[in-house]
């Protein structure tokens, strides 16, 4: 069989070429959660806060989803480097047999346990019922999300990511186009309010999730997924949640931080709560690109290091780390020039703009740094060293981050506290590096 382009292609434009639609797909989704929030905005400040509290729950599910699907996409692309094809296959079929275990566990939390998370955050009764509502909804359905991630994560293990946009694309269009419908009570419908806007995320999910199934069956031609020839093995899903461990509690982290955020922000107020959250939808469009960036090189990069090609695994760090930048920067100065405007989306008043200009502006000065440890990260994952990307990824997440944030908010205001994103960024960036170093010397260059 001829080799994989990940271990031929001229690298920059392999990585432009993988990432490119990637980004766009990670992009569109990150459109359909601001989307999602700006019509639920316009239902009311309940309703945006009922939608901000359920927030950390759709992200664990996605961490799980998408945490499971590094180390599915690591390990098929280090078997195709390898020209183990069987053994590819088995773990492609494993990851669709975990990605529905998953799924089962998620709605079963739903179900039972939606209200006393919710419980945690407010005791008013129209949050807590249009949470409930929110978030069985798009546990109990979510499948969707489950399915349609593994499958992503197989083409891009192949090289395929033009379909990733396709699959994210028609997933997100779709809801966009319900969202409305559902919310509002369009064509004879009822107006569902929050529930619409759950309603329309899972329809959109089952829809890629579809699409995704059929495009691999009938175009991923290296990979081929046949549940009749599934056998169980409980080691290869011991090897698959090796690297998946480390990355579920990396993405989960982001879930528990904005949880902890949520705790030190409620006694400034609920409009604070809502603020961080618009921050945090609105970073994704600069984060999503970098991310979109890390899936391709974490494939690229196993690739060739299970292909032994030791100076395109260095030229893929060099390459990313300079894309990173370059995005990160268009962030920041997106986000210093426009806050209001940024703002102005979600409906805000001077209330929430007093709020949310600082808080914008601070804020993205950490972004170049943030995506220094991203990208090593992502590196580190795909050379087998997930446990220092969890490590950076605690300390950016959590053990920096909250501490930090909690104490300058105690001691010098809300305005103030935004600072410790800066403080906790620089850090996180050079332990990165120095990290990067030490992995090079015993693991790259020895690399015959």
């Amino acid at each position: 069989m001829k080799e994989n382009k990940m271990g031929t292609m001229e690298m920059k434009k392999l990585i432009l070429t993988m990432s490119f639609p990637i980004m766009i797909s990670m992009l569109v989704q990150a459109l359909y959660n601001i989307v999602d929030s700006m019509f639920v905005a316009r239902v009311s400040e309940t309703a945006l806060a009922a939608v901000s509290l359920c927030y950390p729950i759709q992200m664990i599910l996605v961490a799980v989803a998408c945490g499971t699907g590094v180390g599915v996409n690591a390990l098929l692309s280090r078997y195709l480097g390898e020209k183990r094809y069987k053994e590819a296959n088995q773990i492609a079929l494993h990851g669709i047999f975990l990605a529905l275990c998953n799924w089962i566990v998620f709605a079963i939390l739903g179900i039972f346990f939606s209200e006393a998370f919710l419980r945690l955050f407010s005791s008013d009764e129209q949050i807590l019922q249009m949470g409930i509502h929110y978030m069985k909804i798009c546990t109990i359905f979510s499948f969707g999300v489950f399915v349609q991630i593994t499958y992503e994560r197989i083409m891009q293990s192949t090289g395929n990511t033009i379909y990733n946009m396709i699959i994210q694309g028609v997933g997100a269009l779709i809801n966009i186009i319900l969202d409305p419908i559902f919310i509002f009570g369009y064509f004879g419908l009822p107006a569902f309010g929050v529930t619409g806007a759950a309603i329309a995320t899972v329809i959109g999910q089952i829809i890629a999730m579809i699409i995704g199934i059929v495009i691999t069956q009938k175009k991923i031609k290296e990979v081929k997924v046949h549940p009749k020839e599934w056998k169980f093995d409980m080691q290869l899903i011991g090897k698959i949640y090796r690297i998946s461990f480390p990355a579920i509690l990396m993405q989960s982290i982001m879930s528990f931080m904005t949880v902890f955020m949520n705790m030190i922000l409620i006694p400034f107020s609920a409009l604070a709560v809502s603020v961080f959250s618009i921050y945090y939808k609105l970073q994704q469009f600069v984060f999503m690109a970098v991310l979109g960036m890390n899936n391709a090189l974490i494939p690229i990069i196993s690739y060739n290091y299970g292909a032994r090609k030791k100076e395109r695994i260095l030229e893929a760090i060099r390459f990313s780390l300079l894309i990173s930048t370059l995005i990160m920067a268009i962030g920041t100065i997106i986000f210093q020039l426009f806050p209001k405007e940024l703002l102005y989306l979600f409906d805000a008043k001077e209330n929430m703009l007093a709020i949310g200009i600082p808080a914008l502006r601070i804020i993205s000065i950490s972004f170049i740094f943030a995506g220094v440890s991203m990208v090593l990260c992502s590196v580190f994952q795909a050379l087998g060293h997930a446990n220092q990307s969890l490590y950076i990824t605690l300390l950016r997440q959590l053990i920096l981050l909250i501490p930090l944030t909690w104490g300058m908010a105690q001691s010098f205001g809300l305005d103030t506290s935004w600072i410790a994103f800066i403080i906790t960024e620089v850090v996180c960036a050079g332990l990165s590096i120095l990290i990067l170093q030490r992995i090079k010397r015993k693991t790259i260059m020895k690399i015959n």
